[in-house]
């Protein structure tokens, strides 16, 4: 008899093993998920920061070379003062910007008063042929392409990240340390149709 009781408190302690065991690597498999599915986060949104970033590398060159275009152009055209002002609160708004959103909305107030300085030197010809103005319209040029490839990089990191901290099971991870969704870089309504050029 205390043979068999022994075999069954034997029997009872390696059960008891066996579930307590099991109950770790079951809590290793999960702990195992949740990093792997946060270090899977964490790089999307390095991804995300990095693609911003170049945006705003990009914006930099641009505004860097608004102020040399505005000069040679403020030599030729004198009567458009609303263009320069339009310009200069457009890009005050763009280097008072703290988040991606604000960024984007001065961005575009920015664009749409490029489009209007490049309006206004159709008539001028002179300004039109000098060299500098010319050089600085081709930095532009390439600036704006550049922000172009940035803002299109940026928005497929943002569209991937997006969609993964919606996904099941990332999608109760990304909720435990806060992770949300980031805006993209969209264009306003209308922005399909020409601007009205104001003179």
């Amino acid at each position: 008899m205390k043979t068999e009781g022994r075999k069954r408190g034997v029997s009872a302690g390696i059960i008891a093993l066996i579930v307590v065991v099991i109950l770790l690597i079951a809590l290793g498999a999960v702990a195992g998920a949740v990093i792997s599915t946060y270090n899977g986060l964490v790089r999307l949104e390095t991804n995300v920061d990095a693609a911003w970033a170049e945006v705003e590398n990009a914006m930099q060159r641009r505004m860097d070379l608004i102020p040399n275009l505005v000069s040679v152009a403020k030599r030729y055209i004198l009567h458009e003062e609303t263009v320069f002002t339009d310009i200069a609160d457009a890009r005050s708004r763009m280097l008072a910007a703290s988040t991606p959103a604000e960024m984007i909305e001065a961005d575009q107030a920015l664009d749409r008063a490029l489009v209007q300085l490049l309006a206004v030197t159709e008539a001028y010809p002179d300004l039109k042929s000098n060299t500098q103005f010319i050089t600085l319209m081709d930095e532009l040029t390439t600036s704006e392409n550049k922000i172009f490839q940035e803002r299109r990089r940026y928005n497929t990191s943002v569209g991937e990240w997006n969609v993964k901290i919606k996904q099941f099971p990332t999608l109760i991870v990304a909720n435990m340390f806060g992770k949300e969704e980031r805006p993209f870089f969209e264009a306003k309504p209308g922005a399909d149709e020409p601007p009205l050029i104001e003179w």
